[in-house]
C-alpha cells in the first residue's frame, strides 16, 4: 500500500501563531538592517551616481522607485492570494493573518507605483495619466487590494472575512499576467520590462545594478512591514492565549 504524502513539518509550524511570532522576533532585526543598507546604497547610487539616460535625461531616475514598487505590488498580491488559498484549504490562522496584512501594504505600494509612474509619464508622454493597458491594470490591482482589505475590516467574523478576502484575491490573480504581459499583448505607451531574470539587461551595469539593489531593498522593507503587521494581528486575535498573557506579564 502506497504511503500517503504528508506536508513537511515546517509548513505546519508556520500555522502556529506563537511559532510565527517567535521566529519573526529573530528575523526582524536582520531584515531591518538589510532594508536600510540596501535602500540607502541603491538610492544614493541611482539618484546621485548613475549616468543620465541618453533619451530621458535625469527624469529616468524615478525608475529606482517606480520599478521596485511596481514589481513588489504584484509579488505582494501573489503572496496574499497564496496565503488566502492556504487559509481556505488548511484553515491556518496565520495564513489568514498574513493575507489580511498584505492588503494595506500592497495597496500602499501600488499607490506609490502609480504616483511615481505618473511623475515619470509627464515628461515622457506629456500627460500625468493615460488609459494605457499597463497603467489601467495596475489601477485595477489597487482596487483589488482595497476590496480585500475592506472585506477583512467590515465583516465582523474573522473566518468569514478571511474566506471572502481569499476568494476575491484568488479571482484577482487573473490581473497579474495582464499587468506583466500587457505591453506585449497590446500596443501601449508603456515601455517593456527594464530587465528580467533570464535576459541580459537592456541598460548598462552602472544603471541596472543600483536598480537591482533597490528591488532587494524594497523586498526586505516589505518583509519587515509584513512581519510587524502580522505580529500585531496575532496579538489581537490571540490576546486570550496563555502565551500572550504570560508575555504581557513579563513585560
Amino acid at each position: 500500500m502506497a504511503k500517503s504524502w504528508k506536508m513537511p513539518k515546517w509548513f505546519y509550524q508556520l500555522g502556529s501563531p506563537r511559532w510565527f511570532y517567535d521566529i519573526s522576533s529573530r528575523l526582524l532585526p536582520w531584515f531591518v538592517i538589510a532594508a536600510v543598507v540596501l535602500l540607502t546604497v541603491g538610492m544614493v547610487w541611482g539618484l546621485a551616481f548613475a549616468p543620465a539616460d541618453y533619451q530621458q535625461g535625469n527624469s529616468f531616475r524615478i525608475i529606482y522607485i517606480h520599478v521596485p514598487a511596481a514589481v513588489l505590488a504584484q509579488s505582494c498580491y501573489i503572496l496574499m492570494a497564496i496565503a488566502g488559498a492556504i487559509s481556505l484549504v488548511w484553515k491556518m490562522k496565520v495564513a489568514d493573518m498574513v493575507a489580511k496584512s498584505c492588503a494595506p501594504i500592497g495597496a500602499t505600494i501600488a499607490v506609490l507605483a502609480l504616483v511615481t509612474g505618473a511623475i515619470w509619464g509627464k515628461p515622457t508622454w506629456g500627460a500625468w495619466w493615460v488609459w494605457d493597458a499597463r497603467l489601467t491594470s495596475m489601477l485595477i490591482l489597487l482596487f483589488l487590494y482595497i476590496g480585500v482589505y475592506t472585506l477583512h475590516t467590515t465583516i465582523e467574523n474573522d473566518i468569514s472575512a478571511g474566506q471572502a478576502g481569499a476568494v476575491l484575491s484568488l479571482v484577482g490573480l487573473v490581473n497579474i499576467p495582464i499587468i506583466k504581459y500587457s505591453v506585449e499583448w497590446w500596443n501601449t505607451l508603456h515601455q517593456p520590462a527594464t530587465f528580467t531574470v533570464l535576459e541580459k539587461p537592456s541598460m548598462p551595469a552602472e544603471m541596472w545594478i543600483p536598480l537591482a539593489i533597490m528591488v532587494l531593498g524594497f523586498y526586505c522593507f516589505f518583509a519587515v512591514s509584513l512581519m510587524l503587521r502580522t505580529r500585531v494581528e496575532i496579538l489581537h486575535r490571540e490576546k486570550r492565549a496563555g502565551w500572550v498573557q504570560q508575555m504581557i506579564e513579563e513585560q
